[in-house]
């Protein structure tokens, strides 16, 4: 995002506007931290701002400030719907296509006409946004929205209560700073949010330290279901919904079990199917190390995207023939599928 693009953004945000914010299906601790960081800084220019989200978030993140204002779309179409028609500006975060919202939110963005204004930090965005700042080689879409602030030279205006946000976003979307997308300037953003206010060890233990006996054992059934394919350094899981059922899965509890098989050694590439009866699909996240690009593959068979080592995809066949869908690919990839 160029300086004459942030000189015509900040002309756009010069009056009070009605705004939304609208971030993906199903949001992570990214999609939230961005999108209530940059709510929470809007409304101190006495915009008339809501975010909108297509699916209600994990309980591990209900505690974030301003969460208890955000429009679930699934959960009441008519206001959703009649917020982002009025809005003169749409921000969508974390996301950069229409189809991650789900069908109908989908339709309804298509339909509008405001100002789009794109953050996000995955790869090949679609064509719809007036304004996009869009960099695959940010380590989260909550990095980028502190440096957007940082572009309209408004860092002082970063309080308590946004930093919070944007540490959360960063802190979920690196892995806990473990990931490669981690960089120097990470950190030194990092270190300003804790100057700010953000409390590291309490968001931490907010996000992460919080289990129930229904998850643990979800965990170890899903444990017990992983597959190791040594010959192609793969290792998958899979949960049926039965399993799902039997446990009292609730949104979000499944959230890292598939780094579980991406820790065995010799692993490059990992996976894990979820079977979801509700929407007739089988959700996947995707997990490599080194050159192995998941959003590639994913994009090439799964109907899906994200980063290299990061990604997200579905199938509309059952849980039995997702399987050997997948496990018929990977004889063609055996020459990318190798240990360095």
């Amino acid at each position: 995002m160029n300086t004459e693009e942030i000189l015509r953004i900040k002309k756009v945000l010069s009056k009070p506007k009605k705004i939304a914010i609208v971030t993906h299906r199903n949001p992570d601790g990214d999609a939230y931290g961005s999108s209530l960081a940059l709510y929470l800084y809007l409304m101190k220019f006495d915009h008339e701002v809501t975010v909108v989200s297509p699916n209600d978030c994990p309980e591990f993140l209900k505690w974030l400030p301003g969460e208890s204002n955000i429009v679930i779309f699934e959960n009441d179409k008519l206001l959703a719907g009649k917020i982002l028609q009025e809005a003169e500006i749409v921000f969508t975060l974390d996301f950069n296509a229409f189809h991650r919202l789900g069908e109908h939110m989908a339709s309804v963005m298509q339909e509008i006409n405001p100002v789009y204004v794109l953050i996000d930090h995955h790869q090949q965005p679609d064509d719809y946004a007036q304004f996009v700042y869009v960099d695959p080689t940010m380590s989260s879409t909550s990095q980028m929205v502190y440096q957007f602030i940082d572009k309209l030279d408004d860092t002082a205006l970063i309080d308590k209560d946004i930093a919070t946000c944007l540490y959360a976003g960063i802190l979920t979307d690196t892995g806990s700073f473990r990931f490669p997308a981690t960089t120097s300037q990470t950190h030194r953003i990092v270190a300003d949010l804790l100057d700010k206010g953000a409390k590291n060890s309490d968001i931490y233990n907010k996000i992460h330290d919080v289990n129930t006996y229904d998850r643990l054992q979800l965990l170890g059934k899903a444990l017990e279901n992983m597959v190791v394919l040594e010959r192609f350094h793969t290792a998958y899981i899979t949960l049926s919904q039965s399993e799902l059922n039997k446990h009292n899965f609730k949104r979000g509890d499944t959230e890292g079990f598939v780094n579980y098989a991406l820790s065995l050694k010799n692993i490059i590439f990992a996976v894990i199917f979820i079977e979801d009866k509700k929407q007739k699909i089988i959700k996947m996240s995707l997990r490599s190390v080194g050159d192995f690009s998941v959003n590639e593959f994913s994009r090439n068979y799964f109907d899906g995207g994200g980063h290299i080592n990061a990604a997200g995809g579905k199938s509309d066949l059952s849980l039995e023939h997702t399987i050997k869908k997948f496990v018929d690919i990977l004889p063609s990839l055996k020459n990318e599928l190798t240990l360095p």
